[in-house]
């Protein structure tokens, strides 16, 4: 990747941080993290270290411009065995079944990778990467980006975590009528407003499905009315091949905290005879399908079939890793979490929003009462009027958490807070404001999803919400806090990255387990950085 050279320095000089610098690193980088189906660069997956294959749905035939990749990329190409209507029809293991490995799912538009291991299109990061190339005004290359994502409803039955075969069964925090609002609400997107309008019919008619995704039965919080994360395939993920310590690291970690064991330990050989591997397909994973399973053994020990439920829908959440939901989120599908219902919140606001403009009265009642009903599941399950917050509920145990995150924030950007919530919530701030910024928690658990470390996507959420409750002068103070500390980290050493610490306000970043790199480029960085600023301009 190209970096951005700020200026000559001398021998341990460091440029001085320079909003300027990091708006020409931005504007130069949206074409360097940029992919498609003809660049070879785009096939390649860091993650699974195998021989890049590109997958067409079974009902498209070959785009003439894939044709020629095998020779010109050394990529196969292959089709889907099955027609996909819905997440979870085709299990990646059915591929390893018939001899296929993982690769790239096909896209028809160029689209914006976060950068470094992630070299596909992400389903949340994709939101803050639009609201950046619209400002930027890449309107082309954000009106395909949401044409993508019709796309994956349409052919591999829902937004997906990312276009990649092992990410099938999974999707990630629903920002769909987000991303279409920011490209339908542009005057710059459209010659007109006719192509507007049809633009805009048939991005309703792929949310429309897309939202079924969340309200089956896998993605229901138990009785309560709300939603829960949950990946519909079980095992460890096969995207950690690359970081095979991680599990291990898990073990180890619970063996030395013992009272942290929430029952995700389980007694278990190093090398499970015949018997033995037979149950575990039950009790925790399959070690002759899943090479990952297979090495996720440390002193005697392996993770049990629930920890893994979790660990995948922790992943689905895009919040990976923290402390949570329990020990490294193992206990994540056993809530309804404050973030997906306030999104989900929106999402039918938005929709209820989109059928009134297309004069679609009847249709429109409907998502207005889903989302009413919505909110009243919220207010009653998630809103604790005692302590003045937002909390995640455990359905499972019957009882909120009690474990201060950041995404107590989200349903002020919703809109699901009354006036006096929203007061009350504000006044917590202080439990995630850090000289950088907005931390993710107050819990410093080594994780990159926990205190001191601090994320674009969630400080825009929290930016954005607490301005559109006339909290401007909170607003505008994290929005240059954060955005100061992406300056600091770009003159320390020339680059965005993915993450930063709010209490130094740089990209020093020391995770002890998980991804533990900090990593260039960075799509939503790059994305909240312009917001923000814009923001502060008051444009």
């Amino acid at each position: 990747m190209m970096v951005l050279s700020l200026a000559p320095m001398g021998l341990g000089q460091v440029a001085k941080p320079d909003e300027a610098a990091t708006l020409q690193y931005i504007h130069q980088h949206w074409d360097e993290l940029s992919r498609s189906m003809t660049d070879c660069h785009s096939l390649k997956d860091l993650k699974v270290t195998s021989n890049p294959v590109l997958y067409l749905p079974t009902e498209l035939a070959a785009p003439e411009g894939v044709k020629g990749l095998e020779a010109q990329c050394g990529v196969k190409v292959a089709t889907l065995p099955k027609r996909i209507v819905r997440l979870g029809d085709l299990m990646p293991e059915e591929l390893a079944g018939e001899g296929l490995t993982p690769g790239l799912l096909y896209l028809p538009n160029k689209y914006v990778v976060p950068g470094g291991r992630f070299n596909e299109m992400y389903g949340w990061d994709s939101y803050f990467i639009i609201l950046g190339l619209v400002a930027d005004h890449r309107e082309e290359l954000a009106r395909g980006m949401v044409e993508n994502f019709w796309f994956e409803i349409e052919h591999y039955g829902a937004v997906l975590n990312a276009n990649r075969t092992y990410f099938l069964t999974r999707s990630q925090p629903p920002f769909l009528t987000s991303m279409i609002r920011a490209v339908y609400e542009d005057p710059a997107s459209f010659a007109d407003k006719s192509s507007a309008r049809a633009w805009l019919e048939k991005g309703y008619a792929a949310a429309d499905k897309d939202y079924g995704t969340w309200t089956r039965s896998e993605h229901l919080a138990g009785k309560t009315g709300l939603a829960r994360y949950m990946d519909l395939s079980e095992g460890p993920v096969p995207e950690m091949a690359d970081d095979s310590t991680y599990y291990p690291d898990v073990i180890r970690w619970l063996i030395a905290h013992p009272t942290e064991d929430k029952g995700f330990l389980l007694k278990a050989a190093a090398k499970p005879g015949v018997d033995e591997t037979v149950k575990l397909k039950s009790t925790s994973c399959d070690v002759t399908k899943s090479p990952v399973c297979a090495k996720a053994e440390a002193g005697g020990y392996r993770l049990t079939r629930d920890f893994y439920e979790g660990d995948r829908a922790m992943r689905e959440s895009g919040f990976d890793t923290s402390f949570r939901f329990g020990a490294f989120s193992g206990a994540t599908h056993h809530y309804a979490p404050v973030c997906l219902n306030s999104l989900l919140f929106r999402y039918e606001r938005d929709m209820a929003h989109f059928a009134h403009v297309l004069g679609k009265v009847a249709e429109a009642h409907v998502w207005e009462e889903r989302a009413k009903k919505r909110d009243a599941a919220m207010q009653h399950y998630l809103w604790q009027a005692k302590e003045g917050v937002f909390a995640d509920y455990d359905f499972v145990k019957g009882k909120a958490s009690s474990y201060e995150y950041v995404t107590s924030l989200y349903p002020l950007w919703a809109g699901v807070a009354t006036r006096e919530q929203a007061v009350l919530v504000e006044a917590r701030l202080k439990l995630f404001e850090r000289p950088g910024g907005l931390a993710m928690s107050n819990t410093a658990s080594g994780m990159q999803w926990d205190a001191p470390y601090g994320w674009a996507p969630t400080n825009w959420i929290a930016v954005s919400g607490l301005a559109a409750y006339q909290f401007k002068a909170d607003a505008q103070r994290i929005a240059r806090a954060f955005t100061a500390s992406v300056d600091k980290g770009l003159a320390m050493d020339g680059t965005i990255r993915e993450k930063y610490n709010m209490e130094a306000g740089n990209a020093d970043v020391k995770v002890i387990a998980g991804y533990k790199t900090n990593v260039i480029g960075f799509g939503w960085t790059n994305g909240v950085y312009l917001k923000m600023t814009e923001m502060l301009g008051d444009k």
